[in-house]
């Protein structure tokens, strides 16, 4: 499996890495099969944009549909990699589901964090995860990724044809990347469908993809473990960033812990 170590030395060096073994295959079977109830139940169909696929089904706002997916943020083996990335203070950004079915063509190259108007290099501002529900090959689709490609001082033009490789990997693994990684989904030549689970980071101080404090119920929130209310955003970034009135969101929401904010440490 290596060591969080050895995978964050990756992840300095080629933007990404391969956790191998994170979980089994009768969890793996859990997801897929709660993964395909969802699918059914809430009417997924495909986008068909160019960036979100045309025979690729993506399910949003997982952390709504139960502990299956409450457990995949504080993942005690990923989450230690990706805050060495970020930080300790970093927050769940996205948590979606994304199904690449056959005939699926290559989703444009692209940097998870490209929308941030920030210069490159920078430091990390995402850290972002894919959960291999299944296996991960060349030709169903694996991600496709530009070694080292995270260090350079632009992002990639949308559209555009770079040279990458499949991030291949067993059902069980999770591949972890920077998020000025150049990255994108595979094509899918095979007749059967590529399970992902995208378990996305930011850093504390970024705005998150999905809005977890107005998308996920006060009362569901209330039912989560303390630090998954923290990643979710219902915590205080180095006692000061997202205060209410000198609580924290978990304080005064969910009337959780009291926090101290960092002018009452001082």
């Amino acid at each position: 499996m290596g060591s969080t170590t050895d995978h964050l030395e990756r992840i300095a060096r080629d933007g990404y890495t391969i956790v191998p073994d994170v979980f089994d295959a009768e969890r793996a079977a859990a997801l897929r099969a709660e993964l395909d109830r969802l699918e059914e139940a809430l009417g997924i169909v495909p986008a068909g944009n160019s960036f979100e696929g045309a025979r690729t089904w993506r399910i949003y706002n997982l952390l709504a549909h139960g502990p299956l997916f409450e457990a995949i943020p504080v993942d005690p083996v990923v989450l230690p990699v990706v805050a060495g990335v970020l930080d300790a203070g970093c927050l769940v950004s996205s948590l979606s589901s994304i199904v690449i079915g056959p005939g699926e063509t290559a989703q444009p190259i692209h940097a998870d964090d490209q929308v941030m108007p920030l210069a490159k290099p920078h430091v990390a501002t995402v850290c972002n995860t894919m959960w291999a529900i299944t296996d991960f090959t060349e030709a169903n689709g694996a991600t496709r990724v530009i070694p080292g490609s995270h260090l350079a001082d632009h992002s990639p033009e949308y559209g555009a044809s770079f040279e990458s490789i499949p991030a291949e990997m067993t059902a069980g693994s999770v591949l972890v990347w920077h998020g000025s990684l150049w990255h994108g989904g595979g094509a899918n030549t095979t007749d059967e469908r590529r399970y992902g689970i995208a378990m996305n980071y930011c850093a504390g101080w970024i705005r998150q993809q999905e809005n977890q404090q107005l998308g996920l119920p006060l009362e569901l929130v209330a039912t989560f473990p303390p630090r998954l209310q923290e990643l979710c955003g219902f915590g205080i970034y180095r006692g000061l960033i997202g205060h209410i009135d000198k609580r924290s969101p978990a304080e005064r929401l969910l009337h959780g812990t009291a926090s101290a904010i960092v002018w009452d440490r001082i």
